[in-house]
C-alpha cells in the first residue's frame, strides 16, 4: 500500500502533467508546500527522476491496451488464426524435448 508521501508525489506530478508544466522535484515540492503535506525531502526529487523522459499523458491514456486486450470487433477471424500459431509452436517445443536421464542412468541411483 503507498503511503501518504507517496500519493502527495503521484497527485503532484498528475497536476503538473495535467497543466502542461515539467515535473521537476522543485516544481513538486512547491505544490506539496501549498497543500501542506509533509514529505520527506527525497521523495519529490525521486518522482520526478523517474518521470523524466516518460511520457505520462501516453501511459495514462494506454492502461488498457496491454496485452491481454480483447481484439477489436471487426478482427475476430485473424485473431483466432493469429491465436492458433503460437499454440502449435508450444505444441511443436514440447514434442522436441528430449527426456531428461534419470538419476539412476548416470550411476547416482540409491540402490546400485
Amino acid at each position: 500500500m503507498a503511503s501518504k508521501a507517496e500519493l502527495a508525489c503521484v497527485y503532484s506530478a498528475l497536476i503538473l502533467v495535467d497543466d502542461d508544466v515539467a515535473v521537476t522535484g522543485e516544481k513538486i515540492s512547491t505544490i506539496l508546500k501549498a497543500a501542506g503535506v509533509d514529505v520527506e525531502p527525497y521523495w519529490p526529487g525521486l518522482f520526478a527522476k523517474a518521470l523524466e523522459g516518460v511520457n505520462v499523458r501516453e501511459l495514462i491514456t494506454n492502461i488498457g491496451s496491454g496485452v491481454g486486450a480483447a481484439p477489436a470487433a471487426g478482427a475476430p477471424a485473424a485473431a483466432a488464426a493469429g491465436a492458433a500459431a503460437p499454440a502449435e509452436a508450444a505444441k511443436e517445443e514440447k514434442k522436441e524435448e528430449e527426456p531428461e536421464e534419470s538419476d539412476d542412468d548416470m550411476g547416482f541411483g540409491l540402490f546400485d
